[in-house]
């Protein structure tokens, strides 16, 4: 059993979860909390105020799932106000066991933008002579390069033998200053994507022997099915589908799957013509199948495109079905039946920069 539980955000799925998904969470809690914990938490410091309301060591960081505007409560808040939890972001804490004390400082997830200059704003300093954890909740550029705002590895505070990252959904590894990063992953499925392919568990570390391993736990299996078709009919699509996945369920339990297709419809036939929900309901009792169809090309689907790129469907145009769509909107809102919206469209519409577009409305909102 582990001496300590750390918790690196993305406890929740939602900000606002449902009274019956906290309920459980604080029943979960409430449990752990009932443990022979023999490591205690001897000292606690908030470096923007907060308070820990317990002793035992189960620490946690709000993710960017429970993050909350400045200054509002989130549902990890409520767990730490009921002395479930310490919630550490922004804050850090001395726990002690037997003759060993190791230190643990957090901050829970924030906006990109903010947390390169937030991080040096709070001067995050190890303790000395004793082992030093840091835990967050961000991007890493070095892992997800394609945003330009995330920090990189040598945006972390300096002289920690530690650092643990919440917000990447699958186990990965690297290293930081010349210690340990690590990322635990979900130990559930929460994206159907293929860097969820694979294990779920948690990480399970030797402060004394700056070790650690990965632990599996049972958990679905998530498979993805790559099928290609080619002019396919709503019957042979059934049938290589249906022969695919009744494949992919021999010596399965109850799995995940996602169908990822490719190629080409008939001509005549469009993909809402494909049985694909027969499909989900004939093999629901024994999986969870979902279809991505985005890159299937149909005659018909073509058709509509390159009506769109002449500016027209249905025999009206873009910019006709734009003012419908904005004048529907102004009846919901209830504006004055005196007011034209044609008028107000067209200067929205207008190439121009945003700040004369919006004097040009104001304008003509004010004369109106």
């Amino acid at each position: 059993m582990a001496d300590v539980v750390i918790l690196p955000g993305d406890i929740f799925d939602k900000r606002a979860p449902k009274p019956e998904v906290i309920a459980q969470a604080i029943n979960l809690f409430r449990e752990l909390s009932k443990n022979n914990w023999k490591a205690k938490v001897i000292e606690f410091k908030g470096f923007n105020g907060g308070k820990a309301y317990t002793n035992i060591p189960v620490i946690a960081i709000p993710g960017t799932h429970e993050r909350t505007s400045e200054g509002k409560e989130n549902v990890l808040n409520l767990l730490a106000l009921a002395g479930l939890v310490i919630d550490l972001s922004e804050a850090s804490v001395l726990i002690e066991l037997n003759n060993e004390k190791v230190a643990i400082s957090g901050l829970g997830g924030i906006s990109d933008e903010r947390v390169k200059e937030y991080i040096k704003s709070i001067n995050f300093k190890p303790v000395e002579n004793i082992f030093n954890i840091f835990i967050f909740h961000q991007n890493i550029y070095e892992l997800l390069p394609f945003d330009t705002n995330a920090m990189h590895y040598d945006d972390l505070p300096v002289g920690f033998d530690l650092y643990v990252d919440g917000h990447i959904h699958n186990m990965m590894e690297a290293k930081v200053h010349g210690k340990p990063f690590l990322i635990p992953g979900s130990t559930v499925l929460t994206q159907l994507k293929e860097s969820e392919v694979g294990k779920k568990g948690f990480i399970l570390f030797d402060t004394q022997y700056n070790s650690y391993k990965f632990i599996e736990i049972n958990s679905r299996n998530f498979k993805i099915i790559n099928i290609l078709i080619n002019n396919a009919t709503p019957e042979s699509f059934m049938k290589i589908c249906e022969s695919k996945i009744e494949e992919s369920l021999k010596n399965e339990s109850n799995p995940i799957i996602k169908v990822k297709l490719d190629g080409t419809i008939a001509d005549d036939y469009s993909i809402i013509d494909m049985p694909i929900q027969s499909m989900i309901r004939k093999f629901s009792k024994d999986s969870v199948i979902e279809f991505d169809t985005s890159r299937i090309k149909s005659k018909s689907s073509e058709e509509k495109i390159d009506e769109l790129r002449h500016g027209n469907l249905e025999g009206i145009s873009i910019k006709e079905l734009g003012m419908k769509m904005f004048i529907n909107k102004l009846n919901e809102l209830k504006f004055d039946e005196k007011f034209d919206p044609s008028k107000l469209f067209e200067i929205l519409t207008i190439d121009e920069s945003k700040e004369k577009v919006i004097k040009h409305a104001s304008e003509f909102l004010q004369f109106e």
